[in-house]
């Protein structure tokens, strides 16, 4: 809920303090501290983040998130804060004063999990011990289950599919055939695109990525296009060692451009018993 509409310099105020205080929290967030791949920092003029890679990993446009920090009078959601706070490792305290900054009342606790029709949450949990894990249309993680998380790494701030393939280190030094992997899944990203011309997010997205990560820009600008429903993940694992998983990606024709990517062990491979063990040593 918005609070009472401020006299002109109480909004100047808490303007600056807005821009003071997103700078400043930004500034004590390394990339390293994010999970981002660190390549050469020798011309790195900004002490922690800079701001498009915070609305990349926020899932927020790089102009919006701009101005907010500038402290302009813009449209604000929950949601889109609860983002930032997650990027800038705000405590309770911080995330509360961010609210209050935006001219919004302060939430209740975040919920511990995303909306998932029930049926659907059902698949994806009984699938263990395999991985499963649904995406929305523009490749956001809706639904992980347990495998999942701990084979592919998924945590709490990794809302998009894509934007941890391409910032996440730790994905990437997990996943065997990385550069191999980069081209299919930006060339089937694009194929998703065309299908919905009228929606600005795809764009918006590709945007955002090409600003933080050279090597989405470069396979971007190829226009390469691919439609892929099936294919195979190799994860050298830290606990558990090589893990290898053929996958299917399945349509939801009740949640369009929706998908359930649902992964099996290959065949001739430990990767089941591995995992099993790895569930295990989670649960002991």
């Amino acid at each position: 809920m918005r609070l009472t509409t401020l006299p002109a310099d109480a909004r100047a105020r808490r303007s600056t303090e807005m821009k003071e205080f997103l700078r400043s929290r930004r500034a004590r967030v390394s990339p390293a501290d994010a999970g981002m791949a660190v390549g050469d920092t020798r011309g790195r003029r900004t002490p922690g983040l800079r701001r498009e890679e915070v609305a990349v990993l926020a899932g927020v446009g790089v102009s919006w998130y701009t101005w907010l920090e500038q402290g302009r009078e813009i449209n604000v959601s929950g949601d889109v804060l609860d983002a930032i706070a997650r990027v800038l490792r705000l405590d309770m305290a911080e995330r509360e004063h961010l609210y209050l900054l935006a001219g919004l009342n302060p939430p209740q606790p975040i919920p511990a999990a995303r909306r998932v029709p029930e049926e659907l949450r059902r698949v994806i949990d009984s699938w263990l011990p395999r991985p499963a894990y649904m995406l929305d249309v523009h490749w956001n993680l809706v639904a992980v289950n347990r495998a999942a998380e701990l084979v592919f790494g998924y945590q709490e701030a990794d809302h998009n599919c894509l934007v941890t393939f391409f910032t996440s280190s730790r994905y990437r030094s997990s996943l065997c055939h990385w550069h191999d992997a980069a081209r299919d899944i930006v060339a089937q990203f694009r194929a998703d695109a065309a299908r919905y011309p009228d929606d600005p997010e795809f764009g918006q997205l590709a945007t955002d990525m090409c600003s933080v990560s050279a090597e989405f820009a470069e396979i971007w600008a190829e226009h390469d296009i691919r439609h892929t429903a099936t294919g195979t993940k190799t994860v050298a694992h830290a606990q558990a060692g090589e893990l290898v998983f053929d996958y299917t990606a399945l349509t939801l024709p009740e949640l369009p451009g929706h998908r359930l990517l649902l992964h099996s062990p290959a065949t001739g491979t430990q990767t089941e018993q591995r995992v099993v063990d790895l569930l295990g040593a989670t649960v002991g």
